[in-house]
């Protein structure tokens, strides 16, 4: 191996150490036998069985699920038609329109829809508002990635549906979406993943109500870091582990899978 792969590959693993040691040490000490973190006690699965029953923690987790899956259904599916417009219908107009609230801070995003939802709507600030503002600014990254999948398509396939007497819905179901599937799930998996653990829009847009999980995290490391922060933290990531394998093996499926048309069906 030359001095260049050696000096490439410990450049690598320092960054890699950057980025996956201190998920290492909150999972670690998600097990440490101590109500503070300043040292490694012991293991335990004490913390597991707190937060099992700390009913407020449980409460904002369950919460923010349902914000999540909602935010991320509702994204994807304007997602995908904003990204479909926007490669076929070459308006200037339509990425500006869409991509904005990706561009735009987080701040000022959050302090223009709660003003929005107060002013406008005259809309009491809820789980309702946290949905309508997480699908908001997640819509634009399904938009980019399904327009990126799209933009790397042979169009002839879309040609030949029509020319063997598809209708536009037909083509649609049969042709597009099979392909930009992977697309559509990756879409769906970043909404999943940005809703549950965003802070700044949620904190603008929640009002008084039911305990969210970033902001019942936010609260409780206020006092101290606690190993029951660690535990929730180590479950969302084992989640968001979970939800990556089951995206690449959909994604696995829909690659490999062949595209019907029309006249296929009809046999």
């Amino acid at each position: 191996m030359s001095h260049g792969n050696i000096r490439l590959w410990v450049a690598a693993a320092l960054v890699y150490a950057f980025l996956y040691i201190p998920l290492a040490i909150v999972v670690l000490y998600s097990f440490n036998d101590s109500r503070l973190n300043a040292e490694w006690v012991g293991f335990t699965l004490h913390w597991y069985k707190v937060l099992l029953n700390d009913e407020e923690m449980l409460t904002a987790a369950r919460n923010s699920l349902i914000i999540a899956v909602s935010a991320s259904v509702g994204a994807t599916m304007l997602g995908t038609m904003a990204g479909l417009a926007i490669h076929r219908y070459k308006l200037k107009v339509l990425p500006v329109l869409v991509f904005t609230p990706v561009a735009m801070p987080e701040i000022l995003l959050g302090v223009s829809l709660l003003l929005f939802f107060l002013q406008v709507l005259n809309l009491t600030l809820g789980m309702v508002s946290i949905i309508i503002a997480h699908t908001t600014f997640c819509i634009g990254f399904v938009a980019i990635i399904v327009r990126a999948r799209l933009q790397g398509m042979d169009e002839s396939i879309f040609e030949a549906a029509r020319d063997l007497g598809a209708s536009p819905w037909q083509t649609f179901r049969l042709v597009t979406l099979p392909l930009i599937m992977p697309a559509v799930i990756a879409g769906a998996l970043m909404s999943f993943t940005l809703s549950i653990d965003d802070f700044v829009i949620t904190f603008f847009t929640k009002g008084v109500g039911e305990p969210i999980l970033p902001l019942q995290i936010y609260t409780m490391i206020k006092v101290a870091v606690t190993p029951e922060v660690n535990a929730i933290s180590t479950l969302l990531m084992l989640l968001t582990l979970i939800m990556i394998i089951i995206a690449a093996r959909l994604e696995a499926r829909a690659s490999s899978g062949e595209v019907r048309m029309p006249r296929d069906e009809a046999k």
